[in-house]
């Protein structure tokens, strides 16, 4: 998966906007707290979302050549690097939309298919 083919792919959940984010593009849910889906840093290309401790663990064990745990303590909390490269898009798809529901309101979560 390229940078641009992700971005387009985080903006296509229900919502999403971009906003910069130091030197990342972050993808945010567009409410007034705007949390945030995944951020994206084009010179690596990788990308972070931010899952439940259980999902993260799920998916490292499932793919660990795509995903790992970002190395501080938004790791410990959730916070997942995808190596862009090596992902398909099915499964970049399926952990934005993970990240996507923690981020969302309840309002919002009859929006994501």
């Amino acid at each position: 998966m390229t940078v641009d083919e992700f971005r387009a792919l985080a903006l296509s959940l229900p919502q999403a906007i971009e906003k910069p984010h130091f030197e990342r593009a972050s993808f945010r849910v567009d409410t007034p707290r705007g949390k945030t889906i995944a951020s994206l840093l084009e010179a690596d290309a990788s990308a972070n979302v931010f899952l439940s401790v259980e999902e993260q663990e799920m998916l490292i064990a499932a793919e660990p050549a795509i995903f790992s745990k970002v190395p501080n303590k938004w790791g410990d909390k959730g916070a997942t690097t995808i190596k862009l490269e090596p992902v398909d898009e099915p499964t970049a798809l399926s952990a934005l939309k993970m990240s996507w529901r923690h981020a969302a309101p309840a309002k919002l979560q009859d929006l994501l298919e």
